[in-house]
């Protein structure tokens, strides 16, 4: 991800180089523009309040609770879900209760997504408003940081709360009882990945289709009605290509400030599911890069031949969302050395093939080094603690019981937690240096540019020497 946004950088610096934009300031041009219209204008101070802002925090605090309350509810619908398909009379379902329920879980997840994305919308331009920032560019930057957390948490909240809080409670409920919420029995990594599976399938084979289909169809209502309005007309002499096309361009679907936000918006998620959780989901990527190729010529063909020509804008970067990206980046690092520390059986899977399992003290053996972990990773309950053991016994000479939980008899291995704690801290901290290092291997701005600027500025000094 480091080494992508290096290279976008230099692309970046490229570009704007060739265009003439790389000393460009737009705060600069908007006041030469207002002082062209008017000599005596006097430019916007900056202002801050207190109030405002204590308002927005107070607000923005709000709509997360709610996105955080309806992650809840979907946890709550697969605990239930899972319930009532265990008891289902089709064999199917019965058996495969969690997996149904799973499935079904991210559908509706997806189908939050939808309906959310236009509440954010709405809630991030409400809180904007309040806030009053100075200029257009600073509100537009503000209206994004916004609601791509607001998007990110409807997005992700979900897939957070299955990969590091599904499960772990397990340990707290009798052992006659099933815990309240329990993840497929390979792991909690399976649901993690069925569930980004669905919704990053979903969510660029629909609303690619959607977002091409509806573009389309108006276009065809509006030639169709264009048609039948010519048809009551007389013949008129042919007019000025240049003005035909002026016309037609005219009929096209209109465009407005959220078209090109969209694209940008899409983009930042998709790089998000393909960077925050890909040790769960390695298929991310390849996803991301077969919709991208497709999403490609659709985006163009939508763009020239649906809709209205954009308004072009002198911009040297692309704003505020390079932060959003380099902010990913982190968060990247972290939740994946998560998942392989805490969602994921790996770490626990190598100490106990290095630490106990049967190939510890020979270099060969013809058992699997990891024969017993299953047993091993299983708490313990001993049937003379239970108050009714005579009876177990008497059933089938039962002596203990294993099972998901925290509860361990003495002769067992260490503790998981202190064990996971010690092999996260130090693999996440070399990442976040690599990272680093990387960032600054690669320069942001090629040679070629930072010669042109300079040969530039030394003729300019030149000139009015």
């Amino acid at each position: 991800a480091t080494v992508f946004l290096e290279l976008w950088k230099r692309k970046r610096a490229a570009v704007v180089s060739e265009w003439d934009l790389y000393t460009w300031d737009q705060d600069e041009e908007e006041l030469s523009l207002q002082l062209i219209k008017d000599p005596q204008h006097s430019p916007q101070l900056y202002e801050h309040s207190y109030v405002r802002s204590t308002a927005v925090l107070l607000l923005a605090l709000l709509m997360v609770v709610v996105l955080i309350g309806i992650t809840h509810a979907l946890v709550i619908y697969r605990v239930v879900a899972t319930a009532v398909l265990t008891q289902s009379g089709v064999e199917l379902l019965s058996r495969h209760a969690n997996l149904a329920a799973v499935v079904t879980g991210a559908v509706l997840h997806y189908l939050t997504i939808l309906i959310m994305s236009r509440v954010n919308k709405r809630a991030a331009l409400f809180l904007c408003d309040l806030e009053k920032p100075r200029t257009p560019n600073l509100r537009e930057n503000n209206f994004t940081v916004k609601f791509f957390i607001f998007q990110f948490l409807t997005h992700f909240s979900s897939l957070i709360y299955v990969a590091f809080f599904l499960g772990r409670r397990q340990g707290t409920a009798p052992l006659s009882s099933p815990a309240p919420s329990q993840c497929h029995p390979s792991g909690c990594i399976t649901d993690l990945f069925i569930q980004m599976a669905i919704i990053m399938s979903l969510k660029q084979t629909i609303s690619s289709i959607m977002e091409y289909l509806i573009p389309w169809v108006k276009h065809k209502k509006r030639e169709r009605r264009q048609r039948l309005q010519e048809r009551g007309l007389l013949a008129e002499e042919p007019e000025d290509p240049c003005k035909e096309h002026w016309l037609s361009n005219y009929e096209l679907n209109k465009v407005n400030k959220f078209s090109l936000f969209k694209e940008f918006l899409e983009m930042v998620i998709q790089y998000s599911f393909t960077t925050i959780f890909v040790a769960a989901f390695p298929l991310a990527p390849l996803l991301a890069f077969l919709n991208n190729v497709v999403e490609t010529h659709l985006d163009a063909f939508k763009m020239a031949r649906l809709q209205q020509r954009m308004v072009p804008r002198k911009a040297k970067d692309i704003g505020i969302w390079l932060q959003i990206l380099e902010a990913i980046g982190i968060l990247a690092v972290i939740g994946n050395g998560l998942v392989i520390a805490i969602t994921s059986d790996f770490i626990p899977m190598q100490v106990y093939k290095y630490a106990y399992s049967p190939c510890r003290l020979l270099n060969s053996t013809g058992l699997d080094c990891l024969t017993g972990y299953v047993n091993h990773s299983l708490s313990v309950f001993h049937t003379r603690d239970f108050e009714l053991h005579t009876k177990l016994l008497d059933m089938g000479n039962i002596t203990e019981c294993r099972g998901w939980g925290s509860r361990r008899s003495p002769p067992s291995g260490p503790d998981r937690l202190p064990t996971v704690a010690g092999s996260l801290c130090a693999p996440q901290h070399v990442a976040l240096c690599v990272k680093l290092v990387a960032a600054w291997y690669i320069p942001d701005i090629p040679q070629f540019v930072k010669n042109r600027v300079l040969r530039s500025k030394h003729r300019r000094l030149q000139e009015k020497l």
